[in-house]
């Protein structure tokens, strides 16, 4: 946890980021409920399959053309982007799925708080809906710098 919740702000403007050095850790929680017992951390989730890195393969690009912060999907968008892409009905690629979720997640939806937003996007080919409420979230990764995941809204 930091002093300041705004670092995390999601990062949909092209301003320049501020270069401030980061607030020092709150220490007032540990103080309050003791030593964490045990943490599962991002790269762990990584790791296991639980979130899948945007930021490797044909992901890359597009990611990198859409937000400058490291960013993630859960599993379970993984698996409707996968089927989507797979579809022999629809003609839809990996990149462009993606870079559709991307785009509608900086000027769709609306901002529940300042480091979530909820946003739809059509992505045909995944099941019988069309229309998929998602939400991007940003926060801290293992070092205490911001990055990003997207999910299904009705994940955590």
């Amino acid at each position: 946890m930091t002093d300041d919740p705004r670092q995390y702000r999601l990062p949909l403007d092209d301003q320049p980021e501020d270069q401030e050095e980061q607030s020092a850790p709150n220490s007032s929680l540990e103080d309050l409920f003791g030593p964490v017992i045990h943490a599962y951390t991002r790269q762990q989730a990584l790791e296991d399959g639980v979130l899948v890195d945007a930021m490797q393969g044909e992901l890359a690009a597009v990611s990198r053309q859409h937000y400058k912060w490291p960013i993630a999907m859960t599993a379970s968008l993984w698996g409707l982007i996968q089927r989507a892409v797979n579809s022999p009905k629809y003609v839809n690629d990996l990149p462009g799925v993606w870079h559709d979720i991307l785009w509608m997640s900086r000027v769709g939806g609306a901002e529940v708080s300042p480091t979530e937003r909820r946003f739809t996007v059509i992505i045909t080919g995944a099941g019988r809906r069309r229309n998929w409420p998602l939400k991007i979230v940003s926060g801290p990764d293992d070092e205490g710098q911001p990055c990003l995941t997207v999910m299904l809204a009705g994940e955590d």
